[in-house]
């Protein structure tokens, strides 16, 4: 075993697996290095006498916050507290277990969130942990924190029973992950058994005649602009154009991203994404290397290859960002604006872009696809996630019901009217 020094704790690389490097001196001391690359101080000693006494470690700091030496030193104090009976590791959890809301919510962000979910997810952990929980609850020592007050605070948000249930899960995933990790005892959870409100569906879906307003809305800001608003009551709103010439044009990729949401059903963050090394023309495909729900390929019909195939190529990114072609190049990060002025222009009320998602399963169940094959065009894992436009597959129910009842009426010796006939499928051809 080498004697851990700088020049070697330097050298160390990471592998795909954890490992250690123990020193050649002082036994029990050592550097743990981890599969990110990760590296810190350790010591590991026997809790106890005789080969049957439980093995514990205790990480002394980080490689970097202090030297090899000063570890050494450390590493030397908690072995001389062993050697007088002491248990540093048991001492040491307890200690953590007494940590409040706040330092257990950076624990649980640094090392689950961020490092084991995607930068969206943590994003939203982060968001909700930040904003709605620790205000109010985390200066509590987290052990201290109790069904009643995570229910009173979740009663706080009954005005916003989505984001209330939110923040329920995100915290009884904390607590989840804090007794895997002896923070808190195991099975303690305060966000368990609080009753969630009834959350009503938020799908909205484009009819034929606002499919037609969006068209027009669309083409409208890609020629001759679209108008936009101005505050009459800032002072500097004397100097804006008239009213007439108060209008902006939407960029070609702007649009172009509002158009593959609704024709192919992807997602917000897929569109954007969306590089054109994952556009596969010949079979008329999008594979992407990962997506909400992993790797995933979505098919590419005719009008959403065409707007693909009339797009210009700036850079990596199909929807092009600010920086398309440069260095730092990244993916645009929303398109609030563009779809603010189209959605004003066609007099969307209240629709969302997530639902043109929505919209262009709509359109596929109303004409009878199959919830199965809405299912797998919309990437959904789940049958019941895509349950949620079962009531407007009417088709099949229909035909049903119009079988039994011509049956009934033949056997009660009457016959349906033929003008209700035609109303409900059509004049018969002849």
């Amino acid at each position: 075993m080498p004697r851990i020094t700088k020049r070697l704790v330097d050298g160390l690389k990471a592998r795909k697996e954890e490992y250690f490097i123990w020193d050649d001196k002082h036994i029990g001391f050592g550097v743990r290095v981890q599969p990110s690359g990760a590296m810190s101080y350790v010591v590991k000693y026997r809790a106890g006498s005789g080969r049957g006494a439980p093995t514990r470690r205790v990480t002394l700091n980080r490689v970097g916050k202090i030297t090899p030496d000063q570890a050494r030193d450390l590493a030397r104090k908690v072995l001389g507290a062993v050697a007088h009976g002491s248990d540093p590791a048991a001492t040491k959890a307890a200690d953590r277990r007494a940590a409040t809301l706040n330092e257990l919510a950076d624990v649980f962000l640094a090392n689950h969130a961020e490092a084991k979910r995607k930068a969206s997810t943590a994003a939203f952990y982060r968001d909700v942990i930040e904003r709605l929980v620790l205000p109010s609850l985390g200066t509590r020592k987290a052990e201290k924190v109790t069904v009643g007050d995570l229910a009173m605070l979740h009663t706080k948000m009954k005005d916003h029973p989505y984001q209330a249930n939110r923040m329920l899960a995100v915290v009884g995933s904390l607590y989840s992950f804090a007794g895997k990790q002896h923070i808190v005892p195991v099975g303690f959870n305060p966000a368990r058994g609080i009753e969630k409100y009834q959350e009503k569906g938020r799908e909205r879906f484009l009819n034929t005649e606002e499919l037609t307003g969006l068209g027009e809305a669309i083409r409208q800001g890609e020629t001759i602009g679209l108008p936009y608003l101005v505050d009459e009551t800032k002072p500097k709103s004397k100097h804006a154009p008239k009213e007439k010439n108060r209008r902006t044009v939407m960029g070609a990729h702007a649009a172009a991203a509002i158009r593959l949401l609704i024709l192919t059903g992807a997602r917000l963050r897929e569109i954007l994404h969306l590089k054109w090394d994952y556009v596969d023309f010949e079979r008329g495909m999008l594979l992407l290397p990962d997506s909400k729900t992993g790797k995933k390929a979505i098919v590419l019909n005719a009008p959403s290859l065409h707007v693909l195939a009339t797009l210009p190529r700036i850079g990596a990114y199909v929807i092009a960002g600010e920086n398309a072609g440069t260095e730092k190049e990244a993916p645009r990060a929303d398109l609030k604006r563009p779809w603010q002025a189209v959605a004003r222009r066609a007099r969307l009320e209240g629709v969302r872009i997530h639902d043109l998602r929505h919209t262009h399963a709509s359109v596929g169940a109303s004409a009878g696809l199959g919830l199965p094959i809405i299912g797998k065009l919309l990437g959904h894992t789940q049958a019941t996630t895509t349950a949620r436009y079962a009531h407007l597959d009417a088709d099949p129910l229909r035909r049903a019901s119009e079988r039994i009842g011509l049956q009934i009426s033949k056997a009660m010796g009457e016959r349906p009217r033929a003008d209700a006939q035609i109303k409900l499928f059509g004049r018969p051809s002849r």
